[in-house]
């Protein structure tokens, strides 16, 4: 692994706010520094600012390639997905740049950090060790070869198969992904009292839940209203697929989490009513979309939907602690450039679409409505099977 002297970690600290190009353009000015090395850190630095602050706030931590900082998970995530488990032991079988492992190991007694790339896992291991992290094992294999070698019982494995394929495509189902998780399925399980699986936020979860045959438990987790990980609790015993818990995990910034709970029996037994839109209208976060809390929601919180598939819901008062946002309805107008502009002189309005056959650019493009402003418009099919118009302002 590249260490870095002083004189050189000086210079990322100086110039950790600039623009890499800039920098690269002033290169000559230094000839005694490998600049562009220097800029790769900085680089990786500035997109991480947000995502790993406590990486970033060290200034001798060490950053891989691009491409295995965007994979890694963000702390948000990481902290979220280790409050789920506990115990002696955990092997993280793709421990890749080691965000997970880390807060993993303050809910273990000891975590195993597997990662098969040597230069990816020495700057795991050096980092570990900045950020005071002992109880942390680092081992330079592949996840297939720990398994062979590994002769005893772990509490928890946690498996984040890569989901890139050869020509960097992404991938999505389980078989594609590598480790192949349901070829290594019985090992895992002989192996561990459970199996905690983070998967593509493509992948279907009734799929998932029909191949992988031992799931207990799904968690759906968003961050700021944008799926990052959908993970799957797996152990010997488990319950009819339409038992399995799903949680719908939405992290806000102040620390806070949505959450709610369902199985797919709950949903499908739910019973739903339908109206016209009223003083008050929802839209779920995306983590509840995701784990397909559609009916369920609608009963959970005594809310009417507007139309089986529009997935937009309205109440008469104001539903306090709403699961995503709430808006209060101003006008129903019909999908006609005329009507809606009278009642936007601004010609400004947020947009979203529901159940409609139009994308938010072919709205925009025939309606010359322009983006931002304290309006909010939701483009529908109503229970008359009409499209409509919502126009809203935030509760």
């Amino acid at each position: 692994m590249r260490t870095f002297t002083q004189q050189e970690k000086q210079f990322i600290q100086e110039h950790q706010h600039e623009e890499p190009v800039s920098i690269m353009l002033q290169a000559s000015r230094y000839p005694h520094l490998p600049v562009q090395e220097l800029v790769q850190q900085i680089q990786a630095r500035q997109k991480a600012a947000q995502k790993l602050p406590v990486w970033v706030d060290h200034v001798e931590v060490v950053f891989p390639v691009t491409v295995s900082l965007e994979q890694s998970s963000s702390q948000t995530a990481a902290q979220f997905k280790a409050s789920l488990v506990t115990g002696a032991l955990l092997v993280d079988l793709t421990g890749g740049f080691g965000v997970d492992s880390f807060y993993f190991a303050r809910r273990f007694t000891k975590v195993v950090h597997v990662e098969q790339n040597t230069e990816l896992q020495e700057i795991a291991q050096h980092n570990f060790n900045l950020l005071q992290a002992p109880n942390i094992q680092s081992i330079n294999t592949t996840a297939e070869n720990f398994l062979e070698d590994f002769g005893g019982k772990a509490d928890v494995i946690y498996l984040d198969p890569a989901r890139r394929g050869g020509t960097n495509e992404k991938l999505h189902l389980l078989q594609d992904c590598a480790p192949d998780v349901l070829h290594l399925l019985p090992v895992l399980l002989a192996k561990a009292k459970a199996v905690l699986l983070k998967a593509s936020p493509m992948l279907d979860i009734d799929l998932a839940i029909e191949q992988l045959q031992h799931v207990t438990k799904v968690w759906v987790v968003a961050v700021q209203n944008e799926v990052k990980e959908v993970l799957y609790l797996l152990e010997q015993e488990a319950p009819q697929p339409d038992q399995v818990e799903r949680t719908a995990v939405n992290l806000l910034t102040a620390g806070e989490a949505q959450q709610l709970t369902f199985t797919k029996a709950n949903e499908e037994a739910a019973q739903v009513s339908y109206s016209d839109p009223e003083d008050f209208v929802y839209e779920p976060n995306a983590a509840i979309l995701k784990a397909g809390a559609y009916r369920y929601l609608s009963q959970h919180l005594h809310l009417k939907k507007l139309h089986p598939n529009s997935h937009l819901y309205t109440s008469p008062t104001l539903i306090p602690d709403f699961p995503g946002r709430s808006f209060r309805c101003i006008a129903v107008s019909r999908y006609n450039k005329k009507e809606l502009l009278r009642q936007l002189p601004g010609k400004q309005a947020n947009i979203t679409v529901r159940n409609f056959p139009e994308s938010v650019a072919d709205i925009r493009r025939k309606t010359g409505l322009k983006e931002g402003g304290h309006t909010y418009l939701f483009f529908t099919t109503d229970m008359h099977q009409k499209p409509v118009v919502l126009i809203c302002q935030k509760a």
